[in-house]
């Protein structure tokens, strides 16, 4: 706890004092390993229109109705050399958890071709695979943060061109202790029909297998609002899981200032003694910077690159629709007059999501971000014996650091 506290002040402090006008510190040369220092500081603030579950927790009627916290506080040592090898070592100080942290080495130079172990996140997702500094909003789509795997620890092979890629990878739990656990396996295919300055057409294939933890599974998602404490959709512990399968399709265009991408998840879990769950859903989302720039593209990930006018700064307007379905059974009509509706399978509710949002990045290092999110949710309520909506509101703001 002693160490977490003073690695937590460590990064405020290097946000406050590194040079501005670079995007990361060179450090030295060491054992033939130029070493770089990055960082990641984010402050969010959250203020909810309650519908009819409090999402900032405890009483609904207590008044409070908005949470303030230091979303992230990034810690970051990469190193190149000696020879092909890359490596890097992440820590995240306000989650108190290991980023990536892991060795590449690079088969004839090629950053394209590679092979990995460690800690890093697994080859799915296009919205996961992107830069958290970088993210168009400030929550991820509900479908990211609910079906794609982040990191875990393992072994990947990676080999591609300017506009194709393959990666496949085996993974067990999570570097850090007591969070994401069970073995599995994943792959992902991206290919980039145009791929030129300014203009991109990118589609990706991807799938992921893996065991449960203890046999247990509760699928279950936030109403795109970090900071909130309640899940609006939620299937329930399954206890008899014996793992899970993920199909993800991805697909991205980029037009000069305008970006449109959307992903689609369908979701498998296996199960003993019930029949299997399956759960699916979707986003999609267009930004548009007001001020000319573009985006890059690199290993079948969009990069967000630095303002035109650094003293002027980087605009950007963007919108997302998401949709998630965690039903996954029936809803039928009691024999017996006076007692409560019969549940045939899961049902975990559905939920619409519009967010929009405003993302201002001033020079190479700051970026401060509005969103606004409408919400339209449904779920079976077993006390009320019929479906239940809840339909909130929520204003969001971040004030971000990097270097």
């Amino acid at each position: 706890m002693k160490l977490h506290r003073q690695l937590l002040t460590a990064a405020v402090a290097a946000a406050l004092f590194v040079p501005a006008a670079h995007a990361e510190v060179a450090i030295d040369v060491i054992g033939g390993s130029e070493i770089t220092f990055e960082g990641l500081v984010q402050a969010d603030g959250n203020w909810f229109d309650n519908d009819v579950a409090d999402l900032n927790g405890g009483d609904a009627a207590n008044g409070k109705d908005s949470e303030f916290e230091l979303r992230r506080a990034e810690l970051v040592l990469k190193g190149k050399g000696p020879g092909n090898v890359e490596w890097v070592v992440g820590y995240d100080a306000k989650a108190d958890k290991f980023l990536d942290t892991n060795i590449k080495y690079k088969l004839g130079g090629n950053s394209s071709h590679f092979i990995q172990l460690g800690q890093y996140k697994q080859p799915n997702s296009l919205e996961e695979l992107s830069s958290t500094k970088n993210n168009d909003f400030i929550s991820k789509a509900a479908v990211t943060n609910t079906y794609a795997v982040a990191r875990r620890l393992g072994g990947a092979w990676g080999y591609g061109q300017d506009n194709w890629s393959v990666t496949a990878s085996a993974f067990g739990r999570e570097l850090t202790r007591n969070l994401a656990h069970g073995s599995g396996y994943g792959a992902r295919g991206t290919f980039a029909p145009i791929n030129e300055k300014g203009q991109v057409l990118h589609f990706g294939l991807s799938y992921v297998a893996y065991d449960t933890d203890a046999d247990t599974l509760r699928v279950r998602a936030r109403p795109n609002a970090d900071l909130a404490t309640v899940r609006l959709i939620d299937s329930g512990n399954m206890v008899d899981t014996d793992n899970v399968t993920t199909l993800g399709v991805e697909a991205m265009y980029i037009g000069g200032p305008f970006k449109a991408q959307g992903e689609y998840y369908s979701s498998k879990a296996k199960r003993m003694a019930n029949d299997n769950y399956t759960s699916d859903g979707f986003y999609v989302s267009g930004v548009w910077n007001i001020t000319g720039e573009t985006w890059g593209y690199k290993g079948g990930v969009p990069g967000t690159g630095l303002p035109d006018n650094p003293a002027s700064g980087m605009w950007q307007l963007g919108a997302r629709y998401d949709h998630m379905d965690l039903n996954d059974g029936n809803l039928s009509a009691n024999p017996v007059a006076g007692r409560p509706p019969i549940v045939d399978g899961v049902l975990g509710g559905k939920m619409d999501i519009w967010t929009v949002g405003v993302n201002y990045y001033w020079r190479s290092n700051t970026k401060f971000a509005l969103n606004y999110v409408m919400v339209d949710s449904q779920k079976y309520s077993s006390s009320a014996r019929g479906f239940v909506n809840d339909d909130p509101n929520i204003l969001e703001a971040r004030l971000q650091f990097f270097w």
